[in-house]
Formats: structure tokens, sequence, C-alpha cells
């Protein structure tokens, strides 16, 4: 499920990460990827040993925290903390897929089920710099207003097209669902909607409890630990 979350982070909270960000010390973003990745990757990132970096994260994190509409899509059971990421002078990133287990900090292994890029820089703030995702449907371009998130399967094949002018500038991390299979997550999340929108206009209670049941029996019978 490809889907746009917007004001995941207010004005104010954006405006306070790219201060900090904008004066970090970065590393090269091959760093943090395997030998495939490094063939295709070339920006810049937060060194993960950053004590930024783990502050930013958490402040990221607290914001996903409150927003219904992420937990909805997604049903997180394990994420790993925000990266960030800066391209600029024609830094790009081809088309790849994302590992498919991670490690956590507590040595923990995540599977990657979602992907997730929060951006930090407004669209015309820079040239390029779009994150492009193939699926079965063709390729969906997506450059989103700073604060905007965007979530799409991890097994997606995915770029950055190469940044021309100014800075991309986001946060970027990784999901592993209670819902490993994608189709069962959206079939979740379309009627976690739904329930939702009978629920604010006044529907028959006893079909939105009917309903609402439903969607948690799904839910038990589906989720893994």
């Amino acid at each position: 499920m490809l889907l746009h979350i917007p004001d995941v982070l207010t004005a104010d909270q954006v405006a306070h990460i790219r201060q900090r960000l904008d004066a970090a010390d970065w590393t090269d973003g091959r760093e943090t990827v395997g030998a495939q990745g490094a063939k295709v990757k070339r920006n810049l990132q937060l060194p993960d040993t950053s004590p930024l970096r783990e502050e930013l994260a958490r402040e990221v994190l607290k914001a996903l925290a409150s927003n219904p509409l992420y937990h909805a899509a997604t049903l997180p059971l394990r994420t790993l903390p925000p990266r960030f990421n800066r391209y600029e002078g024609g830094g790009e990133y081809g088309f790849h897929v994302d590992g498919a287990v991670m490690a956590l900090p507590n040595g923990e292994q995540l599977r990657s089920d979602i992907s997730c890029t929060l951006f930090l820089a407004d669209p015309e703030t820079y040239d390029g710099g779009e994150l492009i995702v193939s699926d079965t449907y063709g390729e969906h371009e997506i450059k989103l207003p700073a604060g905007d998130l965007i979530v799409y399967p991890s097994s997606s094949l995915h770029r950055v097209l190469p940044v021309t002018r100014g800075a991309r500038v986001a946060a970027f991390f990784w999901v592993q669902s209670l819902i490993r299979d994608d189709a069962r997550r959206r079939m979740l999340f379309e009627l976690d909607t739904s329930i939702q929108t009978l629920t604010h206009t006044g529907a028959d209670a006893a079909a939105v409890i009917q309903l609402t049941g439903i969607y948690h029996n799904l839910l038990r019978q589906w989720a893994e630990s």
C-alpha cells in the first residue's frame, strides 16, 4: 500500500529539525548499505552513532506515536529509529530493494515490511529528488511538502532521482508490521477508515459495532508477534 500521510510534523517542528540538521556533520550514505546498494547510492547521511541522530529520531517517533492515520496504515510492531539523509549536487539513489532484515539498537531483528520517508524540505526549494516507487501499476513519482510522510511496501523497487538544485533532506525508517502481508494490511486499513467514517456520520450503532468486531477478529487472526 502506497499512502501519503500529511502533517506528521508541524512547520515549527520541521524548522527546528532542519536548523539542527543544517549545522550537522554528515557522512557518506554508502556506509549503511551493502555492496549492491553502494553501487547506486550517492548521498549524505547523519552517522548512526551521532547523538543528534538519536535526539531527532526520538522527536520523529514521538510525532508518529500521536498520528492515528500512521498507526492505522502500518500497525507497527517494531520500528527502526529514523535515519536522516541529504541529497544535493547531483546526489541520487538508483533503483534498489530495501534489505529484508535489519538490526535494531537493542540487538533484536526487524523484518522490513514498510518503508517510510518523511520529507524535511519543501518541494520548491530543490529540483529533482523525486522518490520513484515501482509496482504492478507502474511507477509512482513522490515529492511531498516538508512534514509529510510516504509509506510503501519495502518489497517495492524504488529510487531517488538526482537533485540538481538545492538540497533534499528527509528522515527515513522501516517498520515491521503486526500484519506481514501487504494486501491484508490494506484491507484492515480500509475497514478501519470506513468504520471511522461511519462513526462520525452517525451510522447505525449496531452495524458499526459489528464491523468493529470483524476488524478486531481479523486483526487477531492475522497478527504476528
